[in-house]
């Protein structure tokens, strides 16, 4: 039988090292804040509860942990890990089972690492807990473990002997506990030691005291990295990037330029769709088979049918729905507009809060006027309609199905289907003028 499952996430630090008003794990990685990542896989493991220890600026994070069915608590003083974790004792009162001991800076641990995290603890009576073999070992605690994977030392930076800094396995700091011995463990922690801090990893060693035995899963670096500084969150966005690029890849989606290609956490696309280089995804994008995403666009919380073509140059924007085969050429923005099967903008235009009817052509410099400073009204353009070059549709206004709109036309009323509709100003001519005209304003030109 599964045991129930708690998590305690620890985002008590200060941050100061981002230099921002903003709390540090709210610092969005592929359009999405670094707590989001680790909550969002939190709850693929149905905890029966969630709490997250925060320091100042509480606020901040309060309404994303409501959103993942969370609850936060506070820190203060910050007085160490062990301490923070202590915090949770009064929501978990209730609790009987195993909890996960998390960090908020560090985003990237997978549902499966979780799992297996769990798994292990139900082989040893101690603790299970994560490290891994960075490149840089710097200053993370130490663990020297058995051939078998059981904890035989661990220990702070701070506090160890060279030999100790020698070992190349580092305590991420995340574990997996019982809740029955985290509590009585937790009261036992000291702070004798360099920092004068209460250490969460002590546990390890004092439930090691009381003869039991806790073991050491080992995960690649990047998956239990720390954000701390600017610096570190570029880092961490490249790696999360290159890991969604190869995934794309192996999908079945073609990337020219496979570096210059930034997904957001949720972008979906499908297979035989071809990116080309320098495009942006933001949130909320979902892309069909046989797309192609042409240089130097930029698309967010966008829908796009298979076979379309976007770009290059184009923007399209929350609410923009393409159709199946439509195209959207350089410099079209689209926002809140849907674009019907087949269906035509391939130049220099704005679509929003608009509908066009499959096979619509729209032509280069057409403009739906949606906006008069106070309301927003919607364009609506029928099946096969043909708009003009340099078009304005004064909305709200009708096109219908297979009207024709001479170029240069400001429509400010509904047209009929299969009318043609003209509306510019009258055109004067004057012979001869064009060399009386030039004559002038060359001799003003001498005279200055």
């Amino acid at each position: 039988m599964t045991r129930p499952v708690a998590a305690i996430v620890l985002a008590a630090g200060k941050g100061t090292r981002m230099k921002s008003d903003l709390h540090k794990v709210l610092h969005p990685i592929a359009g999405r804040p670094m707590l989001a990542h680790l909550l969002a896989s939190v709850d693929s493991l149905g905890p029966h509860r969630t709490v997250v220890v925060v320091g100042d600026r509480s606020e901040q994070v309060e309404p994303l942990v409501a959103a993942h069915g969370g609850i936060v608590v506070i820190q203060e003083p910050q007085r160490g890990t062990a301490d923070a974790v202590l915090q949770a004792k009064e929501a978990l009162a209730d609790f009987d089972g195993d909890v996960l001991i998390l960090f908020g800076d560090v985003p990237f641990v997978t549902p499966e690492t979780m799992a297996a995290m769990l798994a292990r603890l139900a082989e040893v009576d101690g603790a299970a807990v994560l490290a891994s073999r960075p490149a840089d070992a710097r200053q993370y605690g130490r663990i020297r473990a058995s051939t078998v994977g059981l904890v035989e030392k661990m220990v702070e930076y701070k506090d160890a002997s060279e030999e100790e800094r020698a070992l190349t396995l580092c305590n991420s700091g995340l574990m997996a506990v019982r809740s029955a011995d985290l509590w009585p463990l937790l009261a036992r922690v000291g702070d004798d030691n360099a920092a004068r801090e209460y250490y969460l990893p002590d546990i390890v060693m004092l439930a090691a005291s009381d003869g039991r035995k806790s073991a050491v899963i080992e995960v690649p670096p990047d998956e239990v990295e720390g954000i701390n500084s600017r610096a570190e969150l570029a880092a961490a966005e490249a790696v999360w990037q290159a890991s969604r690029r190869a995934a794309a890849m192996a999908q079945g989606v073609s990337l020219i330029a496979p570096e210059t290609v930034w997904f957001s956490h949720d972008t979906r696309i499908g297979r035989d769709t071809i990116v080309e280089p320098q495009v942006v995804f933001g949130p909320g994008v979902e892309i069909g088979e046989r797309v192609r995403i042409r240089g130097f666009s930029h698309i967010e919380g966008a829908t796009i049918a298979p076979g379309a073509e976007i770009g290059p140059f184009a923007r399209l924007r929350p609410g923009a729905d393409i159709g199946e085969g439509a195209r959207i050429g350089n410099f079209v923005e689209v926002k809140k507009a849907s674009i019907g099967k087949g269906a035509k903008a391939n130049h220099l235009s704005y679509i929003g809060d608009a509908e066009v009817g499959a096979g619509a052509n729209i032509g280069a410099g057409t403009i739906t006027c949606n906006y008069d400073g106070y309301f927003k009204y919607r364009t609506i353009i029928g099946e096969g309609a043909f708009i003009g070059s340099n078009t304005a549709l004064v909305a709200p206004v009708t096109v219908g199905k297979g009207a024709l709109v001479a170029a240069g036309s400001v429509i400010t009323k509904n047209v009929a289907d299969d009318a043609i509709a003209f509306a510019r100003a009258t055109q004067l001519e004057k012979p001869r003028r064009a060399a009386t005209f030039r004559e002038k304003m060359q001799a003003r030109k001498k005279a200055i």
